[in-house]
């Protein structure tokens, strides 16, 4: 019996349409090629994480305690060295007041001579086991501002407030600012939201109690000669002289007030 001859047409469909008869094997991928893949998407992921750091030893910027808002909590740890200008051996006592003194007090305790505590308005249930340890120790005590602070007339030589000025109404400003003035000393300094900063999301509004109010300059300018709160010129001066050589420019306002014996009896 003869041999049927191969179907040309047949031999190329085979061939891949090549013009060959034999067709090429198929190439195998490496079996090192996913765990390149691996590595290069974890580096790329720590160069992500620590971007604003400038290297692998730094810690990243604080969270904000409010999703949506800018915290002056921020601007408060920034501003810290020039505070130290302004106030000089009185800052040798602080107390910081409002959400994320946990991250106040920690970076103010890193500074030489310098002893430090807070008060958080707010509750402490997602804090970290960092700042806990703060309200173990009795550093940073949780307390409502809207009545008096648990410290003696003196206790700090300078209070700093951040954030929870914010959240009060003139009523309760007149009690709370007065009493941040109790127990300084020497100084009351206030960081406080800028009209057009975002405000806190509809779901913090049973946290805090109401939405944010952020008030101009000028009215807390009235609001400061209304109630016969003194401003700090001579540390108004240096902390602006300072910011200057440092290029400091920060998102919330920022006012420098004395503290005074009798400031309780100013307010009606």
């Amino acid at each position: 019996m003869s041999r049927r001859p191969m179907n040309p047409a047949r031999r190329y469909e085979d061939s891949g349409g090549g013009g060959s008869i034999y067709s090429a094997p198929k190439s195998r991928s490496s079996p090192y090629l996913p765990v390149t893949i691996i590595i290069v998407g974890v580096l790329l992921l720590m160069g992500y994480l620590y971007s604003d750091s400038g290297d692998f030893g730094s810690i990243k910027k604080p969270v904000r305690r409010v999703e949506g808002d800018f915290s002056c909590a921020v601007d408060v740890q920034q501003a810290i060295p020039l505070l130290k200008k302004a106030y000089g051996d009185s800052m040798n006592k602080v107390l910081h007041v409002g959400p994320d003194t946990c991250s106040v007090v920690s970076r103010l305790l890193k500074e030489k001579e310098t002893e430090a505590w807070g008060v958080e308005p707010y509750d402490i249930e997602d804090a970290d086991n960092y700042c806990k340890g703060l309200v173990q120790k009795g550093i940073v005590r949780v307390a409502d501002i809207k009545f008096s602070l648990p410290y003696r007339p003196k206790s700090f030589s300078v209070v700093i407030v951040s954030d929870a000025l914010d959240y009060l109404s003139p009523r309760y400003l007149n009690k709370t600012i007065p009493d941040l003035a109790r127990v300084s000393s020497d100084a009351l300094v206030i960081f406080a939201g800028s009209p057009g900063q975002r405000r806190a999301k509809i779901g913090e509004m049973s946290r805090f109690g109401r939405m944010a109010k952020f008030r101009s300059s000028s009215w807390w300018i009235r609001y400061f000669v209304q109630k016969n709160l003194d401003e700090n010129e001579v540390a108004i001066k240096k902390f602006e002289h300072a910011a200057r050589k440092r290029s400091y420019k920060p998102h919330c306002q920022i006012f420098h007030l004395k503290s005074s014996a009798d400031i309780l009896y100013r307010f009606s």
